[in-house]
């Protein structure tokens, strides 16, 4: 038994919440992540994958998966879960994680139904060509790395020009021991969206429990896209979704359409 599932075992939630700082001492980063996994897959039987057409499709704001016909479509920090097997039009899915190959080497039957090519990327880089991806996913993912601006770098890099980044962050969270990074709007921006066109900028509060994981429970987490899509005060935990495009020139574009109460 790893050193995460005695802890979790043995210490209430709530003494955990208070002994983070002190529980990140004997935890390595990529090992918590992996425990996590393997408890997901036990708990659940087999990868359930099911609710990310409907999550991925609202943060992009389309109602079906044709826009992602013949296109090189990716998610960045993927997990093993399976999240592009709806996305069937596309030529080609990848699934861009740190752990993928630790992943396989674990739960390969899964990963092998899910019509991806995973792809180990490190903390500072992505094996792609540049301008390779027509389209990259990256759903609560980036705040897990460790080089924030590197990462920003690499995922603007190996976007095609002409091509989206479709992406959701959680904001003004406190770090922890696998998502280290304290997004803001400031930060997002800086790194990312003032190098692109921005298409859709969203942003609304979190109000339900993060520790929650079955499908239903993680698409209600975001229910309130689908009814208040309005821009709310800054320092409290929330999450942001965008939808921005590379220039289609190559060149970096400028952002355009973030609201300028948020910036």
């Amino acid at each position: 038994m790893s050193l995460a599932e005695v802890w979790r075992r043995m210490v209430p939630a709530s003494v955990r919440g208070q002994l983070r700082p002190i529980q990140a001492l004997f935890e390595k980063k990529h090992d918590a992540e992996f425990t996590f996994w393997k408890r997901r897959l036990k708990t659940e039987g087999t990868f359930d994958n099911a609710h990310f057409r409907q999550l991925m499709l609202a943060m992009a704001e389309e109602s079906t998966d044709d826009f992602l016909r013949g296109k090189v479509v990716a998610d960045f920090g993927c997990g093993p879960r399976g999240s592009l097997v709806w996305a069937t039009p596309a030529s080609l899915r990848i699934g861009i994680d740190v752990l993928a190959d630790r992943y396989y080497d674990e739960f390969r039957d899964q990963m092998l139904s899910h019509g991806m090519i995973y792809l180990t990327c490190t903390e500072h880089g992505i094996p792609l060509p540049s301008d390779f991806v027509d389209v990259m996913f990256t759903l609560n993912a980036i705040d897990h790395v460790d080089g924030f601006s590197e990462m920003c770098a690499e995922i603007l890099r190996v976007l095609k020009p002409g091509g989206e980044l479709i992406g959701s962050f959680n904001l003004d969270e406190p770090p922890t021991m696998c998502e280290p990074q304290q997004l803001d709007e400031e930060v997002v921006n800086e790194h990312l969206l003032t190098h692109l066109a921005v298409r859709s900028y969203r942003k609304v509060h979190r109000r339900h429990p993060k520790s929650v994981q079955s499908s239903t429970a993680l698409t209600a987490r975001y229910a309130e896209f689908f009814d208040d899509t309005s821009l709310l005060e800054r320092g409290r935990e929330s999450v942001l979704w965008v939808r921005a495009v590379k220039s289609a020139e190559g060149a970096i574009a400028p952002s355009v359409g973030v609201p300028a109460a948020s910036r």
